[in-house]
């Protein structure tokens, strides 16, 4: 009989025959490949008897995988670029050294002989070594005879010509060497060094003849400038890579140095003849970076070069300004020719050229807002010192008002034309487009912040100052606000804003970013003018009732954003007054504190007639913050701070009306319970019963009515915290306590606690009234017991344990079935 075993059995034996094939397939596939490289890899035809042959009469040994090859670690090109410079610059020692130490051991047929024969056959060998090819040997041999030329030069002037200068021999030198390198590169097209090196070389001549001269430093510079020039138009008109990269690093390197020191001579000009003429030079770099900006191929290299080109021209411009000018006119003389790029238009510039000169316009004007921007910050910070020292007196003009912890920048004066200037040519810049809304309030900024330092500059008196932040204040409110109504297109006209949809609140567009500028700068501008009005007691009240007005009409005639922003703002303003009022008066923080709960009223009554949901909730906060403070200034006082708490609580009371601020209620709650505790800390009463009584009456109170509204609440929940707020301190209280009355009047409460709720079935009210009850009949017998346990025996105690526990043991059913009782009675108590 066959014994089949098991499919399970069957599927593995299958599975573990499946795998040893793979296995043998793989090995044979493996020795496959590897017989295939070997046959590939034979020079001679495979012997007779043949792969197979061999493999039957030897033993099959499978043969590690044939390694590969090793390849080499360095190209023959590689090496013979190494060996060619090598040699290159072997010859090139030898011949220095001969020339400069074997030199004299010879005449000077023998010299002229020995240098003319190895230059010219330095110089001519690349001719035969082209035609055959070897053109890196050909490159080798031309550097050779390259540098066998300046050695002959250096030769002849030690010979023939040694009471010539040498730098002025170097000057014919390299302009001679420069023209016959380039020369001879020209006639051997096919070589790379020699015109590149002619480039570098013609770096050279003009250079050193202002070297030689003992030129000044104007010749010097301009003798930069025009070598810079002549790279840059070799660099734009040459088609040899080579000769285009060596020409443009000169033209970088010397027009740097060049517009350096056209610059430093600029500065340092003390006349208006000296300004003109490094003007004169800066002009040169800047005609020279403007015109390879026209002719540059990459658009982005011709932007670059055009905004190199433009801020030169701006330099020059306002160096010639500033040595005519007062040093307070500098920056605005530079910043009118920085303007005046923006009106160099035309279809004959390219557009690259364009967006160049556009950007170095804008960065001379960024460059005058940054040198503005001190001084708008001392005007902004330096009245912070009035802090310390409030209402000590009026100063006598604008600028002792800002600067009274501060110095005064020195040639500042100009700062709001400048300022006034960059926000004009923003607005007439950007009449339309995208980015008008941008640029307009850029402009609005610009403009706020000239307002802003304009008094002190002109050393206004100080209330005409107070009333320049004023009207400033008024009117950006106004921007803010009205601006809303009409938003700027692309093409720069308005159109009307979307209409707000009906409904219980009014959803607008989003706000502008003028609309968010204006209306940051009216709340700085009014935080401002308050820390200034502090001076002054009468600059102070005014400040601050005049603000409180403006920002309560932006709220009451806007319908948007801006009324949130405003209501709040109005309300801070009218705390701060409520502040500075009872400080007029005399009158003791706690007084205070009952005149700045003014401000909380008002706002509740506000957030109930406000219908929209963003200037209620900002309504709301204020007055909650301004009654924070009307609890901190009558902290120190606590028969006020009881009374403080108590109008808090009435207000939250009234909040808590309105249906969609019922949770308002537990704060409300809070409050009165607060001002209770602490009118009677200020009695000096110490029982609990009188700080635990006011807060569970109130609470029975409310569960009762809950549960009378719905009956199927919990008794925990209508009755548990309130009994528990009361029992369980008083319980604390009386298990200290060693006199009668307070445990007889808490067992009293706990035992009516206790029947009624076993009459109404409540189990809150049993398990509450009924724990409180045995404990203090605990208390009430522990001396007792204690006396009795002194009076009986040690051994009584363990002995009654175990006759309980016996007893227990022995009863145990019915103890279980007496306890599932009590457990189903308590719950269907409610």
């Amino acid at each position: 009989m066959t014994n089949i075993p098991p499919p399970a059995e069957e599927l593995r034996i299958l599975d573990h025959e499946l795998r040893q094939l793979d296995a043998r397939r793989a090995q044979l596939l493996a020795r496959r490949a590897w017989l295939l490289g070997v046959l590939r890899s034979a020079e001679a035809p495979a012997p007779a008897w043949g792969p197979a042959r061999a493999s039957a009469q030897t033993p099959a040994v499978w043969a590690a995988p044939a390694p590969h090859p090793r390849r080499p670690e360095a190209t023959a090109p590689g090496v013979q670029n190494v060996l060619l410079v090598l040699g290159g610059v072997l010859l090139t020692v030898a011949a220095i050294a001969f020339t400069l130490v074997s030199w004299g051991h010879l005449g000077i047929a023998g010299r002229a002989a020995v240098l003319g024969a190895v230059t010219f056959a330095a110089l001519a060998a690349p001719v035969p070594l082209l035609k055959r090819g070897l053109r890196s040997t050909a490159e080798s041999v031309a550097g050779l005879g390259l540098v066998l030329t300046v050695l002959d030069a250096y030769a002849l002037h030690e010979v023939a010509l040694p009471e010539v200068d040498g730098t002025g021999y170097a000057v014919a030198a390299t302009a001679l060497l420069a023209v016959l390198w380039a020369a001879y590169g020209r006639s051997l097209g096919s070589l790379r060094l020699p015109l590149p090196a002619a480039m570098a070389t013609a770096q050279l001549p003009l250079l050193l003849w202002v070297v030689a001269v003992d030129a000044g430093h104007h010749t010097i510079t301009a003798a930069l400038l025009v070598t810079a020039a002549f790279d840059t138009v070799v660099a734009l008109s040459v088609s040899v890579r080579s000769v285009r990269v060596v020409a443009t690093v000169g033209a970088y390197g010397t027009g740097a140095w060049g517009v350096l020191a056209a610059g430093w001579l600029s500065w340092e000009a003390t006349g208006p003849s000296a300004a003109t003429r490094a003007a004169a030079l800066l002009a040169l770099a800047a005609a020279i970076a403007l015109g390879a900006a026209w002719r540059a191929p990459a658009t982005q290299a011709a932007s670059g070069l055009a905004l190199t080109g433009g801020l030169i021209t701006v330099a020059a411009a306002g160096g010639v300004l500033r040595s005519v000018l007062p040093d307070a006119w500098t920056v605005p003389g530079h910043l009118l020719c920085g303007v005046a790029l923006l009106a160099v238009r035309g279809s004959w510039l390219p557009e690259s050229v364009h967006r160049g000169l556009r950007w170095s316009s804008a960065g001379v004007q960024a460059l005058a807002v940054a040198w503005a921007l001190p001084l708008v910050t001392v005007v902004l910070v330096g009245p912070v010192g009035w802090a310390e020292r409030v209402w000590s007196g009026a100063p006598s003009d604008a600028r002792d008002a800002v600067t009274v912890s501060t110095p005064w920048p020195s040639n500042t004066e100009t700062a709001p034309l400048v300022l006034a200037a960059v926000a004009a040519v923003l607005v007439l810049t950007f009449r339309g487009g995208p980015h008008r809304s941008v640029a307009l309030s850029g402009a609005l900024g610009l403009a706020w912040a000239a307002v802003l330092v304009l008094p002190a500059t002109l050393e206004l008196p100080y209330l005409a100052g107070l009333l320049t932040l004023g009207v400033t204040t008024a009117v950006t409110l106004t921007a803010a606000a009205y601006s809303h109504h009409a938003h700027p297109t692309d093409d720069g006209s308005t159109s009307p804003a979307e209409p707000p949809t009906s409904g219980p609140t009014q959803t607008n567009t989003r706000p502008s970013p003028i609309t968010l500028t204006a209306l940051g700068l009216a709340l700085l501008t009014s935080l401002h003018l308050v820390v200034l009005s502090l001076a002054a007691e009468a600059a102070t009240l005014a400040v601050l009732g005049s603000l409180t007005a403006l920002f309560a009409a932006v709220a009451v005639r806007q319908k948007h954003e801006i009324r949130a922003v405003s209501a709040a703002a109005s309300l801070a303003y009218a705390t701060a007054l409520a502040c500075a009022t009872g400080a007029s008066l005399d009158w003791q923080p706690h007084h205070i504190a009952l005149l700045v709960l003014l401000v909380p009223a008002t706002a509740a009554l506000l957030a109930a007639r406000l219908k929209d949901s963003t200037p209620t909730l900002s309504v709301e906060i204020t007055g909650a913050v301004a009654a924070l403070l009307a609890i901190a200034l009558a902290a120190m006082e606590p028969p006020v701070l009881a009374l403080v708490l108590a109008l808090c609580g009435v207000i939250a009371a009234g909040t808590a009306v309105r249906p969609d601020r019922r949770q308002v209620g537990y704060a409300a709650a809070a409050l009165f319970v607060l001002a209770t505790w602490v009118r009677l800390a200020s009695w000096e009463v110490g029982s609990p019963e009188a700080y635990t009584l006011p807060v569970t009456v109130p609470a029975l109170v409310v569960g009762f009515v809950r549960r009378r509204r719905d009956p199927g609440t919990s008794s925990w929940t209508a009755y548990g915290p309130g009994l528990s707020v009361t029992l369980l301190p008083s319980l604390l209280a009386a298990w200290g306590d060693l006199d009668w009355p307070r445990p007889l009047l808490l067992g009293t409460a706990a035992l009516l606690v206790t029947l009624v709720g076993a009459r109404q079935r409540l189990q809150a009210l049993l398990v509450l009234g009924g724990g409180t009850l045995a404990l203090v009949a605990l208390h009430e017998l522990a001396p007792y017991i204690a006396q009795a346990m002194g009076a009986v025996p040690r051994w009584v105690p363990p002995a009654l344990a175990g006759l309980l526990l016996l007893a227990l043991g022995a009863t145990y059913e019915q103890r279980l079935r007496d306890a599932r009782r009590v457990r189903d009675v308590l719950g269907r108590m409610h």
